[in-house]
């Protein structure tokens, strides 16, 4: 399945998303972060994807690799994102967090609606927020933040083997993987991407708080 960033992916998207009854989560450090839709473009494969020089107007998710030089979860894989500030919404939030971590502005008008609520073992509870970002031609990511910026097509979390579970001792709960290339990314980033394909992209109204993150997340 080839995944446009057209006008009938941006409806299907919102209306799945208004249909979805969100579960909010209390207390917790709270953040957000954003699910930005943009086109795949030009630019090197990662984790074993294959490398494209063309402009491609392919649908894919914005990821970052975390700088290592921040105290928290310092390069691995994320949303563009962080913490909510007094008296602002998720929403605001995670665009603020765009602009700030790769240059992308977007007004509030972009937004499509919100995933369910995540509490980390980190202690935040994440409020994901689905963008349509447009083409996202000129990125400048903030290297005090970013390492590096990536677009992974949606397609790729369409694979017939994500996710991936693993057995966590001690836990009820298995922890959640999507596979990218011959690389995974680890919840709780890919328990939000998940929840964005099967809600989002196939329209199964699916639950992912439940799922556990590596003990290298927890931190």
């Amino acid at each position: 399945m080839t995944l446009r960033r057209d006008d009938t992916l941006a409806r299907t998207v919102a209306e799945r998303l208004r249909g979805f009854p969100v579960r909010a989560l209390e207390g917790g450090r709270r953040a957000a972060v954003a699910l930005a839709v943009v086109d795949e473009g030009p630019g090197a494969g990662v984790g074993g994807l294959p490398r494209f020089a063309a402009p491609s107007d392919r649908a894919a998710l914005l990821l970052t690799r975390r700088s290592a030089a921040l105290a928290n979860h310092a390069g691995q894989w994320a949303l563009p994102g962080g913490r909510i500030d007094d008296g602002e919404s998720p929403e605001a939030a995670a665009l603020r967090e765009l602009h700030e971590e790769v240059g992308l502005a977007l007004p509030p008008g972009t937004v499509l609606g919100r995933l369910d609520d995540f509490a980390t073992r980190s202690g935040f509870v994440i409020t994901p927020v689905v963008v349509w970002a447009g083409a996202g031609d000129v990125l400048a990511p903030n290297p005090g933040e970013v390492a590096s910026v990536h677009r992974i097509p949606l397609d790729e979390f369409l694979r017939e083997d994500a996710p991936l579970l693993d057995a966590l001792p001690g836990s009820e709960h298995p922890v959640l993987r999507m596979p990218v290339g011959t690389s995974w990314i680890a919840a709780p980033t890919a328990a939000l991407i998940y929840q964005f394909r099967e809600l989002c992209l196939l329209g199964r109204a699916t639950r992912v708080a439940h799922f556990e993150q590596p003990r290298f997340a927890w931190k």
